[in-house]
């Protein structure tokens, strides 16, 4: 990616976009549905980081050999 690229696609999502995004999840889900998704969330990306470093763990035995 150049810096011109990178510049642009901070462009365009500002706080303004940011806002309406949360605005639109609320009103889609509800405050009650929020934590249960980002719970979910939460324990996905918790198991993809222990999943990688499962995999790294793995090859650096693999080098070791």
């Amino acid at each position: 990616m150049t810096i011109a690229t990178i510049n642009t696609m901070q462009a365009v999502i500002g706080w303004p976009q940011m806002v309406l995004i949360a605005v639109v999840v609320l009103l889609l889900f509800g405050g009650k549905k929020i934590p249960e998704l980002m719970k979910g969330l939460g324990k996905g990306v918790k198991e993809f980081k222990n999943a990688t470093n499962d995999d790294s763990d793995d090859e650096l035995d693999k080098l070791d050999k």
